[in-house]
């Protein structure tokens, strides 16, 4: 059925199609969500568990390996990442991205519950979570109130602010920074305690089971039932010190006589600045699926509430992540448009008639707004690659368009009238344009399929391109050619042949004369094309200019909050003077969730992270990586502390992994490799977090002497964790207020935190009363790991490398090359991770989607024209492409990485549907006007030239703004658009001289084909 003809006999249905699908795409544009880069449900697992106090050696031995060794026994696993630090384990089970995310859940909730009862008895019991949030914090705030306390601020932002904020919608999770927590301490006086004879334990115990409210009975009075309550507890901190504890042996004592009680805070674990003034900040995460631009307006509307409603309360916004995210949304949308209107300027120069433009221009928005319904329909977003995949496709989407409408113009100026010249033209021309666009989607689809991380990071963009393309398909056959019929008008004269095209014809018969010549040129010109490869840098993705970096700081394990404090602010000073720099905002230690009693936090006291925020990309000259360059000149010298500088973005660092079982083997290895490291050129800062020791206070039983006196090891331990730290936050007492409750911590006052003697004066629960700790057990210094990082049941050491501008492929072929890495010492291996691993990955998963989308190409040309050689023809075009591209990139100084190699793969459709304008031209003409191989493939030559040099201006043109890096970040877009635009200037002029010449060979070759079957019949 010829949809064009029916279309012109009947224009209603097709004009209705457009407006529903027009008014679809609108609806959807509006409901699409904005984010970075597509949510992705990894099958990912996380295990936390945590025992107050216990070293990161013990916890390896006693929980993680135990915890590793059950789950391992699950299938489709790919890595096990244990990470262990004081008191805390986190493990995170990544399984086969095929894996269903709540099968894996189940799966691994029934593993640890298998192994709970080998873990130690004090241990809580470990959570299995599947994360729900996305990614880190979207916008950071800060308050201040100058008449609230900064207890009664932080408590203000867990329960005010926390409330108001995670019933936004999109929320995910809100974090606290600085601050600090109510908390009611109990400090005992050791001599006190040494002289009653009585233990901190034994305090804190009968504290507990004083200051505490129990239910339980029934009451029968008046014919009624009563339930029955015990209200032991009372409810002010005076009433606490008031208390009379009992000694168990009969006697009795006020609290307050043994101990000083205040009511005081939590010891800080994090310190939050802005500029280097002291806040307290809280972060917001938006959940999965969600719009970080909507999630950040919602809450921006929930904070100015909140304002209105606590007017002595100031709320700044520190910085956001979301900024970068507008721009890009803003300045692809502005790039979308300047690429139309340059690709419909350039239909109109060649055409030089209005009406026909318009024709033309139509197709843009009516291919674009129909893709966006699909999207909603998909549950898409207008992210970083659905935006780009327009923007890329805004060339090809007036392509069919023009292809069609030139071929109508050249009918027309037979003398034709525009109906009939419509139908005839959109017949003539219809295989060769249902065949151009079906050999892009089978080039793009490809990408939507490909396995791994990179097919579901790509999924998005393949089904946007092949949607679109699709889209202009639609307009091509049924919209275009109705529109030329009732729109253009007649032109009756005919045109002269340009002296460009007369010369272009001159040469075709040259080369159809001279083809070995020709072929010997075109094979040389792909030789060197491929001799450019090794000249290109390679890397995973280009490093962006979002405006914003960060600075992390590490001081030597065992530094305190204060020390690590004073390195931020000293870091804080040094990079305020920077040109570029505009505000700083400082998290020292880790972030504390929530508060109170239900408040998660680390003891990374050592450890601070600092937010750059830069000047915007418009308002200055020089790339973020020169500023970058300068906050690490600035903090090189900055005492005692391990700098990191950046973003943390993808193609800022490489990282080289090692593993292995044994300890001290691996770290020395490590070691080695890092010194070695420091020795290349260029590079950043050079970090590893092999694990430091840390100083600890060893307290190492006499077994004998300990024995005598009946006193256990568990006994010891009890007694100084509740001597120096007090009981585990989960049996401490707690003073009931009407909002919440808070914790009761009895243990010794700080001055005797600072003694070793008086540690050991401490008094022990023996068989015959209590004895000096000092008695039965040595009191000594010596040291541990900080941290312990393991993969996949060993222990693993990850050296950071600071790319510094290099490309990643060029810093990994020299760190390669390290003497350190070739020879590791035995049970040492080297592990792909980090950027690497995604190059990897990347170039392989790529790979395979061209070679998918050579056959889909060949597969469909060959149902299109029926035959299996002639394809063969349209795709010697591809090898022209590869020079131009391949060149653009070396003179712009680009690498070769995930932007370029798109654009590669938009290239081979691009370039072969100018061939199939050419080929199927020169098929009919010989067939159906029974002209010779050599006239009708210079008619072919003449009568396709106008259009494959229309379309590829166009295209060129509407990717032109990306190329020059106008509006947006370029860094992602601008080696693509680049690569696309090389390709298409080489592959475009030689095709047209080529491809007849091959045409020719395989001809040839089909004819001895026909003549060879013909005698074997005979």
């Amino acid at each position: 059925m010829n949809f064009s003809a029916w279309s012109i006999r009947n224009p209603v249905p097709a004009i209705l199609l457009f407006v529903v699908l027009s008014a679809a795409g609108l609806f959807g544009l509006h409901k699409l969500g904005i984010q970075n880069f597509p949510d992705m449900d990894f099958p990912t697992i996380t295990i936390s568990a945590s025992l107050e106090g216990a070293a990161p050696s013990q916890l390896e031995t006693e929980v993680a390996r135990k915890i590793e060794d059950e789950v391992a026994t699950l299938g489709g696993i790919e890595h096990i990442t244990t990470t262990i630090t004081d008191g805390a384990v986190s493990i995170s089970v990544e399984f086969a991205l095929e894996k269903n995310s709540e099968e894996a859940l189940n799966q691994v909730r029934n593993a640890v519950d298998s192994v709970k009862g080998e873990l130690p008895a004090d241990m809580a019991t470990p959570t299995v979570s599947k994360v729900t949030t996305s990614g880190s914090a979207i916008v950071t705030y800060t308050v201040a109130a100058p008449t609230m306390s900064e207890e009664s601020l932080s408590w203000f932002v867990d329960n005010e602010v926390n409330k108001a904020l995670l019933s936004t919608s999109g929320v995910g999770k809100v974090e606290r920074v600085g601050g600090v927590d109510r908390e009611v301490l109990v400090a005992l006086d050791p001599v006190r305690l040494n002289a009653l004879g009585v233990s901190v334990s034994t305090v804190a115990s009968q504290l507990t089971a004083v200051q505490k409210d129990a239910s339980g009975g029934q009451g029968r009075l008046s014919g009624a039932n009563q339930s029955l309550r015990t209200l032991g507890a009372v409810g002010s901190v005076d009433e606490i010190a008031a208390l009379s504890i009992p000694l168990g042996d009969g006697r009795h004592v006020r609290l307050d006589q043994l101990a000083t009680v205040s009511d005081a805070h939590a010891e800080r674990t994090t310190y939050a600045m802005l500029d280097g003034k002291p806040v307290i900040g809280f972060q917001i995460t938006r959940g999965k699926g969600e719009s970080e631009v909507a999630v950040v307006a919602r809450v921006r509307a929930t904070v100015a509430q909140l304002q209105a409603r606590y007017p002595r309360v100031q709320f700044t916004e520190a910085y956001n992540t979301v900024e970068s995210i507008e721009d890009n949304y803003d300045g692809s949308m502005h790039l979308l448009l300047e690429g139309a209107a340059l690709a419909v300027l350039v239909v109109w120069w060649f055409l030089r008639d209005t009406r026909a433009t318009l024709v033309s221009a139509t197709a843009l928005p009516l291919s674009i707004i129909p893709t966006f319904g699909m999207m909603y329909y998909w549950d898409f977003s207008l992210n970083t690659l659905t935006l780009l995949s327009l923007a890329l496709v805004i060339g090809i989407l007036v392509d069919d368009a023009i292809v069609e409408v030139e071929n109508i113009v050249r009918h027309l100026r037979m003398g034709k009238t525009p109906k009939q010249a419509a139908m005839e033209a959109a017949d003539e021309i219809g295989l060769a344009v249902v065949a151009t666009t079906l050999t892009l989607v089978a080039v793009f689809l490809p990408t939507a399929f490909m396995s791994g991380i990179t097919g579901r990071f790509f999924r998005q963009f393949g089904m946007t391109a092949a949607v679109a393309v699709l889209a202009s398909l639609l307009v091509a056959r049924l919209l275009t050619p109705m529109m030329a019929a009732y729109l253009l008008k007649a032109h009756p004269e005919r045109a002269e042949d340009s002296k460009l095209m007369t010369r272009y014809l001159g040469w075709v018969r040259w080369c159809l004369a001279h083809r070995r010549t020709t072929v010997a040129a075109a094979t040389a010109f792909f030789i060197a094309s491929l001799s450019l490869v090794p000249l290109l840098p390679t890397g995973f993705v280009p490093a962006s200019d979002l405006a914003r970096t960060s600075v992390s700081i590490s001081l030597p394990p065992g530094s305190t909050l204060q020390q690590t404090r004073a390195a931020a602010a000293a870091a804080q000073q040094r990079m305020v003077g920077l040109s570029g720099v505009r505000h700083v905002f400082s998290s020292v230690g880790t972030a504390t969730s929530g508060g109170g009693p239900g408040a998660t936090s680390s003891n990374d006291s050592n450890t601070a992270t600092l937010t750059v925020t830069l000047t915007p990309r418009g308002e200055r000259s020089e790339k973020q990586a020169a500023i970058e360059g300068r906050i690490r000149a600035a903090l090189k010298t900055l005492p005692g502390a391990r700098i990191s500088v950046g973003g943390g973005n993808t193609g800022e660092k490489l990282q080289v992994t090692l593993v292995g079982d044994d300890a001290a083997t691996l770290t020395g290895a490590a070691q080695t490799v890092e010194r070695q490291l420091r020795t290349l050129k260029g590079i950043g800062s050079v970090t590893s977090d092999a694990s430091q020791q840390q100083q600890e206070i060893q307290i190492t039983p006499d077994n004998a002497r300990a024995a005598e006196l009946g006193v256990t090891s568990s006994a010891l331990a009890s007694t100084v964790r509740m001597a120096t730290y007090g009981d585990f936050s989960s049996s401490l007492a707690k003073l009931n207020l009407p909002q919440r409750q808070v914790d009761v911590r009895v243990r010794l006052d700080d001055a005797s935190r600072q003694n070793l003697d008086a540690i050991g004066q401490l008094r022990v629960a023996a068989s015959n009363g209590n004895v000096p700790l000092a008695s039965v057990a040595n009191i000594g210094m010596g040291s541990g790991p900080s941290q312990i990082n393991r993969l996949d049941r060993m222990r693993q050491v990850t050296v950071d490398l600071e790319l510094g501008g290099r490309s990643m492929g060029e810093v990994q072929q020299e760190v390669n090359a390290l003497p350190a890495l070739k020879a590791l010492p035995a049970g040492v291996k080297q592990r792909a991770s980090g950027d690497a691993e995604r190059m990897a990955e990347l170039f392989g998963s790529f790979g395979g989607a061209m070679a998918v989308g050579v056959l889909c190409i060949y597969v469909v040309l060959v149902l299109l024209f029926h035959d299996f050689l002639q394809p063969v023809t349209i795709l010697a075009a591809l090898p022209l492409s590869v020079g131009g591209a391949f060149l653009a990139l070396l003179l712009t100084g680009n690498s070769f990485s995930m932007p370029s190699i798109i654009g590669l793969l938009m290239l081979m459709g691009v370039v072969t549907k100018n061939s199939i304008l050419l080929v199927e031209y020169a098929v009919m003409a010989r067939r159906e006007r029974d002209m010779s191989r050599f006239d009708a493939l210079v008619d072919a030559c003449h009568k396709r030239a106008r259009p494959i040099l229309m379309t590829t201006i166009a295209m060129g043109a509407g990717m032109l703004p990306i190329a020059l890096g106008l509006g947006a970040d370029p860094s992602f877009r601008a080696p693509m658009a680049i690569a696309v635009i090389g390709g298409l200037l080489t592959s475009t002029t030689l095709s047209l001289l080529v491809v007849p010449v091959v045409f020719t060979y395989i001809d040839d070759l089909l004819q001895w084909f026909k003549r060879h079957l013909h005698r074997r019949a005979h």
